[in-house]
């Protein structure tokens, strides 16, 4: 049978498993959802039937999750930002994918960062106090539990359907909010907003329609992206907490990519490597960070790959960019390129030490005190000068400078982005703070080099045609320095080539040992 959601109520947060808990009786937070095409209306009989006879349910109120005093503390944080000002921060909701069935849900960052709350279709508002402050209102589904028929008829929301949600309740112990309210109330609560007398509001857009649409927009047109600024900058520095998360996920990952190395044996097709990789992902997180790329031969070339239809040819490459997502929404962002056969060939050894040295180069920036900008700087220098000294680059000094930058025709992108909640972290923090700002410690960042010659490209020998090679680690910026928090994923040359070889071998005695 094919459903329309999942449980939010059983995922985890934050490192530990969600009860499933179901709420006290309540009045349902909509009328029932049409029935599809191809249900058939229950008779009242059936729905009397169905509403009786059920055990009571537990009163006991489910356990604070993990960190709350964390989610907390960033509320506060942001409260002090906008003294006197009504912010509200949708988590949106599950999208279409296809007719009547939907993606899986995913909650929106800088929610989640706020609340730690997984479900659907919540808001957060934080309201302010007369003497400073703000007061914390999550805005949460209600569940009616066994009093309505909606649990059995409504297949959107229903219990019978989806399973529990936590209620009203519920929530406020949980996520250790202020108060909690149902959905129903949220529109009159933002009806209640506009009007002359009304405090200054603050929206975070583009998350939810309903919500957008009750809440008129600003006169000052930058007002409510200041909000979505302010938590983007928040999230640029990463504490204990979450670079534990991040370190999970990363962890995750490579055992994703072993998965791989092990499946190549076998695997015929890129799509077989994508669906080994998100294996792993799902079952030991919430799902990808992002679409796997798992790019073979001249696939590796197209930067943003994510048809994986191609074969796997021996004597190829496999540029596989891929990231777990953890329980708690923190995501890798990794990426090596394999040799198939397990052995670089002589082309495709130059290229990759390139890149290498390249990575090396940058990690060296990754410190205090230097702009954002600096370790891809230092890439593209080595990427320049290994690219002349290849015959592919007539001059270096030429190509570096800014009015040419003939070296990106082979590189095509910038080494690092922010990460976090979002494989491209913090996206909406301000130029100044970001890209053009200074690196602080507590940053986590990608340093991702690259070279890609596509295979009707003239100005490339033809050896190295058809050759794309990335080589991708996950960085946070020490006091001093930098620690590459993927460093266990092994990324020399020589060290893939091992890797590969002792996986293999492993496999290999574990079938004879069966035997």
């Amino acid at each position: 049978m094919a459903t329309t959601r999942s449980s939010a109520a059983a995922q985890p947060a934050l490192g530990e498993q969600q009860p499933i808990v179901t709420s006290e009786e309540q009045a349902p937070a909509a009328a029932p959802a049409k029935p599809a095409t191809h249900d058939t209306v229950p008779p009242p009989a059936l729905l009397d039937f169905m509403m009786k006879s059920w055990k009571p349910r537990s009163k006991k109120l489910p356990p604070k999750i993990k960190q709350a005093e964390a989610f907390k503390a960033r509320r506060r944080a942001l409260s002090k930002l906008f003294p006197g000002e009504t912010l509200i921060i949708p988590t949106g909701h599950e999208k279409v994918r296809a007719n009547d069935t939907n993606f899986r849900f995913r909650p929106g960052s800088d929610f989640y960062y706020l609340t730690g709350n997984l479900e659907p279709d919540c808001v957060l508002v934080l309201q302010p106090k007369e003497k400073g402050g703000h007061t914390d209102v999550l805005f949460v589904e209600p569940n009616p539990g066994r009093t309505d028929a909606t649990f059995f008829t409504d297949r959107v929301k229903g219990e019978l359907w989806e399973g529990p949600r936590l209620g009203v309740k519920e929530s406020q112990t949980r996520y250790g909010v202020d108060q909690a309210r149902g959905l129903n109330e949220l529109p009159d609560f933002l009806s209640g907003l506009s009007g002359a007398a009304s405090r200054p509001t603050r929206l975070l857009r583009g998350l939810s329609p309903k919500v957008d649409g009750a809440v008129p927009e600003p006169a000052e047109k930058d007002k409510d992206k200041g909000l979505a600024q302010a938590l983007s900058e928040m999230r640029l520095l990463k504490d204990a907490q979450e670079l534990r998360e991040l370190q999970t996920s990363i962890d995750s990952t490579h055992r994703g990519f072993e998965d791989v190395i092990r499946g190549l044996k076998t695997a015929k097709t890129e799509r077989y490597v994508e669906g080994i990789f998100n294996l792993r992902a799902r079952v030991e997180g919430n799902d990808v960070g992002y679409r796997t790329i798992a790019a073979s031969g001249a696939h590796a070339c197209i930067l943003h790959w994510h048809h994986n239809d191609g074969p796997l040819v021996p004597g190829d490459l496999l540029l596989l960019d891929a990231g777990v997502e953890g329980q708690t929404l923190y995501t890798a962002d990794i990426t090596r390129t394999l040799p198939i056969s397990g052995k670089f060939s002589k082309e495709q050894r130059e290229i990759y030490e390139l890149v290498l040295e390249a990575q090396d180069a940058a990690f060296a920036e990754v410190k205090p005190g230097n702009d954002f900008m600096e370790p891809n700087r230092a890439a593209m220098r080595v990427l320049a000068e290994g690219l002349e000294a290849l015959g592919i680059l007539e001059d270096a000094e030429v190509a570096l400078k800014d009015e040419h930058q003939f070296y990106k025709r082979y590189s095509l992108h910038n080494v690092s982005h922010m990460l976090g909640l979002d494989v491209h972290d913090c996206a909406q923090a301000r130029q100044e703070t970001y890209k053009y700002g200074k690196l602080q410690a507590g940053m986590v960042l990608t340093v991702e080099p690259g070279l890609y010659f596509q295979m009707d490209d003239l100005t490339v020998p033809k050896r190295y045609r058809g050759i794309g090679v990335r080589i991708e680690d996950d960085v946070v910026v020490t006091a001093r320095g930098c620690k590459v928090l993927s460093a266990d994923i092994p990324r020399k040359a020589k060290d893939v080539e091992a890797w590969m070889k002792s996986l293999w071998a492993a496999d290999k005695a574990a079938r004879k040992g069966k035997k």
